[in-house]
């Protein structure tokens, strides 16, 4: 019986003053226990209210500091100190039976490279990309070209 979840706040008021992506001190420090992974949820009460928590997880094996990853779409956006924004959903993983080092304190891209290659916001007016194209012994031809932001492939034209 009760919640499935425990609240997670911030440990000091935060102002996000655009759209990136914060990082939420909580205060919070792994292992968080009994072995236990954990899934980071934001608060339906905060998406209400324009803060997005991005989901994460927390591996048993985690000893830094469990931070909570945040963005509005609408800045400025402050979050008082203290103000339960998240929420921690223990389950029992089952990792593979690959061998690998303990996590540590490493968290937020610890675990390899990222592959996000090229990203720009999307602003008033179209991001622009400029190509040059290949043609063989024949030379090469510079593309200059709009990117297409609501598909899932870039048109050139």
């Amino acid at each position: 019986r009760g919640s499935t979840g425990v609240d997670l706040a911030a440990t000091e008021t935060i102002v996000l003053t655009d759209s990136s992506v914060s990082l939420v001190p909580t205060g919070v420090f792994g292992p968080l226990g009994k072995g236990k992974s954990v899934l980071l949820l934001g608060r339906s009460s905060a998406t209400l209210q324009g803060l997005f928590v991005l989901p994460g997880l927390i591996d048993s094996d985690y000893t830094g500091e469990s931070k909570i990853m945040v963005w509005t779409p609408t800045p400025p956006c402050s979050v008082p100190g203290g103000t339960p924004i998240a929420q921690l959903v223990y389950f029992d993983a089952c990792p593979p039976a690959a061998s690998h080092p303990a996590r540590g304190a490493a968290g937020f891209g610890s675990t390899g490279v990222p592959q996000i290659f090229w990203a720009q916001p999307v602003a008033a007016s179209r991001p622009t990309l400029t190509g040059k194209l290949s043609l063989n012994q024949h030379g090469c031809i510079q593309l200059d070209s709009i990117i297409d932001t609501g598909a899932d492939v870039t048109v050139i034209s």
